[in-house]
C-alpha cells in the first residue's frame, strides 16, 4: 500500500466538493495509515476529528450480521431456519407472481441474509404506514418489522436478490433468540467487547448529538452538494432499532470492529466476537446465477457475489479491480465503506456524509479497495 498515493486521493476528494473524508486502514491489529480532511459543519469552521460521528446506515448491517452469526455459534438458529420458526408473523407467506398471489416457499434466514428474501425497501409500505398510525414514534420493533409481511413479496425466497428490508427482519430475530433488545445485544455482544463506545442508534431526526456530522444530499442533475437535515428515515419511529440502517458511530469505532472479522474475529486485546468458520461463511457467496445477474444489474456490483450480509469481489476482471484479494464488506447511503480481507488481516473503513453520492460507489470505493488491497 502507497500511503502517499492514498492522502493524495483523499485530498482530490475533498478537493472537488466534498466536505470531509476520514480513512483508517489496519493490518494484524496495527493502524497503519489514517488520514481525515475537510469540515463536518456548513460554514468550514469545523474540522473533521477523532470524535466526529456519522451515520453510517447500511453499515449498520455488518454488526447486524455479526450477531447473527454470534447465535449460529452458539446454537441457538441456523441459517437454514424458517424465519416463521423465530416470528410468526412470517409464517404463511403470498408471493406477486405476474400480478398473481400465490402462497409462498419457505423463507429461511438464509434469505434474509443474502438479501434473497423477496422483501424490498418500501419504507410507505402499507403494513408501516398502519402501525406507525395506530403506535406513533412508539412503535416497537417488532412491530413495525411484522407488519412487512401485509405485502405480498416480490418473488419467491432464494430465487433472486433484491436490495430489502431484510436485515431490519434480522434484527427482530436476534431480538426473539437473545431476549433483548437490538441494541442492548449489540452494546454487550460487540460495542462493549471491543470498546466501541461512541456507537449508538440513530433517531428519526439527529440536530442535537453531539459532534454529528452535517448530512448533505446529492443533486443528480445540477450536480450539487445540498446540506439537508440529521435525518435517519431507516429509524422509523424513536423506538425503532433498525438492523439495516439505523447506527452512528465513528470512524475509530467501526475501525475495531473492522479489524476484528479482519482477523478472524479477534481483536488486539484478543477478546474474540467470531469464530474463524463464521467468518468464512460470511465471506461464502450464496447467490445462484439469477441473483448474481440481480446484483449486477441493479446495483453495479459486477465480478460482486453476496455473501452473509456482504458483498465478495468474486471476480476481479469483471469488477474491474486491480486487487486479486477475496474482499469483502459494505457501504452506507452517505458514501461510507467498510472493505476488509481476513488472508491478509487488513481492513478499511471510510467515512464521508453525502447522500445520495453514485460516484461514491461507482468509483470512490473501487479505487479505495484497489490502493489498500493491490
Amino acid at each position: 500500500m502507497d500511503c502517499e498515493r492514498l492522502k493524495e486521493y483523499l485530498d482530490s476528494l475533498t478537493d472537488n466538493g466534498i466536505p470531509s473524508v476520514d480513512c483508517i486502514v489496519k493490518k494484524e491489529h496495527e493502524e497503519v495509515f489514517r488520514y481525515m480532511t475537510g469540515f463536518v459543519d456548513k460554514d468550514g469552521k469545523q474540522k473533521v476529528g477523532n470524535d466526529t460521528r456519522y451515520l453510517v446506515f447500511s453499515m449498520t448491517k455488518i454488526q447486524t450480521m455479526t450477531a447473527i452469526m454470534q447465535l449460529v455459534e452458539k446454537g441457538l438458529l441456523s441459517l437454514e431456519d424458517e424465519v416463521g420458526d423465530y416470528l410468526s408473523a412470517y409464517r404463511n407467506l403470498k408471493v406477486n407472481e405476474d400480478g398473481k398471489i400465490v402462497k409462498s416457499l419457505p423463507l429461511k434466514i438464509k434469505h434474509l441474509v443474502s438479501m434473497q428474501s423477496g422483501l424490498d425497501y418500501d419504507l410507505q409500505r402499507g403494513g408501516i404506514t398502519r402501525v406507525l398510525k395506530e403506535k406513533g414514534m412508539q412503535a416497537s420493533t417488532r412491530e413495525i418489522v411484522d407488519s412487512f409481511v401485509e405485502s405480498p413479496l416480490a418473488f419467491q425466497p432464494g430465487t433472486h436478490f433484491k436490495y430489502s428490508l431484510s436485515h431490519d427482519v434480522a434484527a427482530a430475530i436476534v431480538e426473539e433468540v437473545s431476549g433483548m433488545s437490538f441494541g442492548d445485544y449489540l452494546k454487550t455482544n460487540i460495542w462493549e467487547v471491543l470498546g466501541m463506545k461512541r456507537t449508538f442508534f440513530a433517531k428519526p431526526l439527529n440536530d442535537k448529538v453531539d459532534n454529528l456530522a452535517e448530512q448533505y444530499i446529492y443533486d443528480d442533475c445540477s450536480g450539487k452538494i445540498n446540506l439537508m437535515q440529521k435525518t435517519c428515515n431507516y429509524q422509523l419511529s424513536d423506538n425503532y432499532q433498525s438492523g439495516g440502517a439505523g447506527l452512528i458511530s465513528c470512524t475509530t469505532d467501526y475501525s475495531l470492529l473492522a479489524d476484528a472479522i479482519s482477523c478472524n474475529g479477534v481483536n488486539k486485546e484478543g477478546k474474540r466476537i467470531l469464530l474463524p468458520e463464521s467468518v468464512d461463511t460470511i465471506k461464502t457467496n450464496l447467490l445462484g446465477e439469477d441473483s448474481l445477474k440481480d446484483i449486477a444489474e441493479t446495483m453495479g456490483r459486477k465480478g460482486y457475489g453476496y455473501g452473509v450480509g456482504m458483498q465478495i469481489l468474486l471476480n476481479p476482471k469483471e469488477a474491474g479491480a486491480l486487487t486479486k484479494r477475496t474482499v469483502f464488506g459494505w457501504d452506507g447511503a452517505a458514501g461510507s465503506c467498510t472493505i476488509m480481507d481476513s488472508e491478509t488481516k487488513t481492513s478499511l473503513v471510510f467515512m464521508m456524509h453525502i447522500r445520495g453520492y453514485g460516484p461514491a460507489y461507482s468509483t470512490i470505493h473501487p479505487t479505495l479497495r484497489d490502493l489498500v488491497f493491490d
